[in-house]
């Protein structure tokens, strides 16, 4: 295999019998695009980039400004496992995206991670992040369309009821194949919901890997006749699903891990409490990028494992960060779990806004409040003065208004953009008369 990156690829697709690459990026919601090219363009692709109307994009460009390019990034080429047909194969490779005149994009949120990891780079820190995805997994109508009909009744654990065993499976291993490590694999609480952990990556490539998961799962479910639904709440009545994120900062000279602090009680360095106070002081501001849509404020109520005050602790699961116990000795997987997060979010950017809170409290050595270790749910919160997230997706909107640092972490581009997108969905959804209001009112005024 050649030391040049550029041929090594070339030559991999060669041996490979890749057909066509998929060129991949998102747009400022987190939703996946790709550009197709056959594998005879790759070199020219590799060298040159390729061109693509921005303004189709959501969030990107606008139509006098549509023109822009993809630039492969060479370290992300991998085989496509799920779309392999006549002894050809298909390659994926993620972008970054330019502008004419070669500089990077604003708007792009890969752009966006890059540039605050740079930010904590400067600082000495390296930031790794671990996602726990939860989705369901639901059935087709008889039209081959999504319906909320759970693929099992299992719940938490369960293994004889849970019929979803050998999918789940089939899930890790194209995830393997793909070069994401998978660290457990489980049924989750609800009937037909499951979750699978990712091993934590340095911050960039956890979100490649956090919107390639998603895709391969979707995939292997629609291999199987199923759908997979990272939908915050699709079933009223039960648990939602989340995606917490285990978080950490590593030295860039000694590669050791910054949180750990073997004197502390709760084993974290007075940086990791700094971090920790940096995401309760931006908790409502980022709670828009972590719980995007109109749905997540429906998983965020009290309940159901979801966290709703904004407080820390270790056994308390009703916080919104938790210091998960480590193994006695192994001071270096020492990390803290920011739980509002669902995996709805667009992972660039929520990871970026997760790290720009925490650098912003190691900056101002924000000091850490006591921990809550009771059950949030059962205790008055002004008592102990706690805020609340934001309870519906407007609220959220206006905390990220009013929250400065937020906006500077995603640039004016995609704040902007992201404001009036989701602006848009939280006035349709207002104006909208649901079922429910019907069958409450119509019949009794």
């Amino acid at each position: 295999m050649s030391d040049d990156p550029r041929q090594a690829i070339l030559q991999r697709a060669e041996e490979q019998r890749v057909a066509f690459v998929n060129l991949q990026f998102t747009d400022v919601l987190g939703m996946v695009k790709t550009v197709t090219i056959p594998v005879g363009e790759l070199e020219d692709a590799l060298d040159h980039g390729v061109w693509f109307d921005g303004s189709a994009i959501e969030g990107f460009a606008r139509s006098v400004e549509s023109d822009m390019y993809l630039v492969p990034d060479r370290a992300t080429y991998t085989l496509v496992p799920w779309d392999q047909h006549e002894g050809l194969a298909t390659a994926r490779l993620i972008c970054n995206i330019h502008t004419p005149d070669g500089r990077p994009f604003g708007g792009d949120p890969r752009h966006i991670l890059n540039s605050v990891a740079r930010q904590a780079a400067d600082l000495g820190f390296s930031f790794h992040v671990a996602p726990e995805l939860e989705f369901f997994l639901f059935k087709l109508d008889s039209a081959g369309r999504p319906s909320p009909l759970p693929q099992d009744n299992a719940g938490y654990f369960d293994v004889s009821t849970d019929q979803a065993t050998l999918i789940r499976r089939q899930m890790v291993r194209a995830l393997q194949r793909l070069g994401i490590v998978v660290e457990a694999a489980h049924h989750e609480v609800a009937a037909g919901q499951h979750e699978i952990d990712l091993r934590h990556a340095e911050a960039v490539q956890a979100a490649d890997q956090t919107v390639t998961a998603r895709l391969a799962l979707k995939a292997v479910a629609q291999i199987n006749g199923l759908y997979a639904t990272f939908m915050p709440k699709p079933v009223a009545g039960v648990n939602g699903s989340g995606m917490h994120i285990h978080q950490s900062l590593f030295d860039l000279v000694t590669g050791q891990n910054v949180f750990a602090d073997q004197e502390d009680p709760y084993g974290l360095s007075p940086t990791a409490r700094h971090f920790i106070a940096g995401l309760l002081e931006h908790a409502r501001g980022m709670c828009a990028i972590l719980a995007p849509l109109v749905n997540s404020y429906k998983r965020l109520v009290p309940g159901f494992e979801a966290p709703v005050h904004i407080s820390w602790g270790r056994t308390n699961r009703s916080a919104l960060v938790r210091v998960p116990s480590i193994t006695t000795g192994r001071y270096q997987s020492t990390r803290i779990e920011l739980r509002c997060p669902d995996p709805s979010c667009n992972p660039y950017l929520a990871y970026a806004v997760m790290l720009a809170a925490g650098l912003d409290g190691i900056k101002r050595k924000l000091p850490l409040r006591e921990a809550a270790e009771e059950d949030l749910f059962h205790v008055d919160p002004r008592a102990r003065g706690l805020q609340t997230l934001p309870s519906s997706l407007g609220d959220a909107l206006e905390a990220m208004r009013q929250d400065e640092l937020v906006q500077q972490a995603l640039g004016p581009i995609v704040y902007e953009r992201f404001i009036d997108a989701r602006q848009l969905e939280w006035a349709s959804y207002r104006s909208f008369v649901s079922e429910w209001e019907m069958k409450r009112y119509l019949a009794i005024f």
